[in-house]
């Protein structure tokens, strides 16, 4: 993975940009693919529906491959510590108290 937390795509007749896929909420091929996010915006693109999947599944393999990296060099003493990443069972729980808004 290089760092990028998106992938590229095309919009139809227009440039390239950068989504963030874990925004999509959908697509669908009506023929254009549509490509509606969870906020419902939706892009028009000129990748295919089944581009679009690949291009997703190939950014989703990156990023559990530089996590599988990360934990073995973590394990064989080259890389950062993983313990030093809090997780809900090292850090003390906080309560915030919510109160409700009298209407």
């Amino acid at each position: 993975m290089d760092g990028a937390l998106v992938i590229l795509l095309t919009r139809l007749g227009g440039p390239v940009f950068a989504l963030n896929q874990d925004l999509i909420e959908r697509a669908d091929s009506t023929p254009d693919t549509v490509v509606t996010l969870v906020d419902g915006t939706k892009y028009v693109i000129a990748e295919s529906l089944p581009e679009l999947v690949e291009l997703v599944r190939r950014f989703r393999v990156s990023v559990i491959t530089a996590a599988q990296q990360l934990e073995r060099s973590a394990a064989n003493g080259a890389g950062p510590a993983l313990a030093s990443v809090p997780t809900p069972e090292r850090r003390p729980a906080e309560v915030v108290q919510l109160h409700r808004r009298e209407l």
